[in-house]
């Protein structure tokens, strides 16, 4: 179910995205940088969450059985972040072993994952450690935050966990910290202020635990924990510049009004036509898609 309903709010971004080029070019690290910060000092940021800035550290543990295989895994990140998370910047450190036996046939697997990922106002640092290139995107729900919901993602994020059915059923300290225990489809969620310190979650058998094991808040945050590895920054293919991006904001409004109006048939008959993975679904699992977008949409307007 819960990936079910990630694919609703993942296809109602598609919808409401713009055709865009083919752009594919790779600029330099301080070249790319300048040109988010130039387009940033021209844009209202974003207000991800109801602190100003902090950093924290997690430990997560992944276990459990699925199809004849046991997996066992654990991993560190770190996060920082600064200007109420309009920049943020995470690691991760992470290491999984898969014990297969199907059929009496034995083997295991162990994969690693070193990442880091930089959110500066909407736009997206991707960096790929082992082939040392950045991938430069667009944030799909970031950008809807800024054009829908004012900037606000504390705000519009509580809307969307309860129009993905999530629902706040307590409140508890952890680390010292009074958060609110929201249940979500498949687990529990520990926010702080709009920062999650804990995560439980269990999909096909596999449960997943990332919790923080430190949290400061409200610091001076050194812009040297921002910083990204002196690696070629690439634009994702498709990339829109900033002007370019402004001048789809009328067509994307187009559409969503487009969207507010069609009937499920409609709609349907669009998504299948252009999305394979849509072909296979039931229409029983359209039309859960179909109803979870349109809620999401209509919370995020309020």
């Amino acid at each position: 179910m819960k990936n079910l309903k990630n694919t609703g709010f993942l296809l109602l971004l598609i919808f409401l995205s713009f055709s865009c080029g083919n752009a594919d070019t790779s600029k330099n690290t301080d070249e790319i940088i300048d040109d988010v910060n130039a387009s940033n000092e021209k844009q209202p940021e974003l207000k991800r969450y109801e602190i100003k800035s902090g950093i924290l550290e997690y430990k997560t543990t992944t276990s459990g059985k699925v199809m004849g295989s046991v997996v066992k895994g654990s991993g560190t990140s770190s996060l920082y972040f600064k200007n109420w998370g309009a920049v943020e910047l995470k690691k991760e450190d992470s290491k999984t072993t898969t014990h297969i036996n199907v059929f009496g046939q034995k083997k295991t697997e162990v994969s690693e994952v070193h990442t880091i990922n930089k959110l500066d106002n909407g736009k997206s640092f991707n960096v790929d450690m082992k082939n040392k290139i950045i991938t430069l995107r667009r944030d799909p729900a970031m950008e809807m935050i800024k054009t829908f919901g004012k900037g606000d993602a504390a705000t519009t994020g509580k809307k969307m966990l309860e129009a993905m059915g999530g629902k706040i059923i307590g409140k508890e300290k952890f680390l010292g910290y009074d958060c609110d225990v929201w249940e979500i489809p498949g687990g529990k969620q520990w926010m702080y202020k709009g920062i999650p310190l804990k995560l439980e979650m269990t999909v096909m058998g596999i449960k997943t635990i990332n919790e923080a094991t430190s949290a400061k808040f409200n610091i001076n945050v050194s812009d040297k924990y921002f910083k990204l590895p002196d690696y070629p920054i690439k634009e994702e293919e498709g990339y829109l510049n900033d002007g370019e991006y402004k001048s789809e904001q009328a067509e994307m409004q187009k559409n969503i009004k487009r969207f507010e109006k069609m009937s499920f048939d409609e709609w349907k008959k669009m998504v299948t036509a252009e999305d394979a993975e849509m072909k296979n679904k039931s229409d029983d699992e359209l039309r859960q898609i179909f109803k979870m977008s349109k809620e999401m949409m209509k919370r995020m307007k309020k």
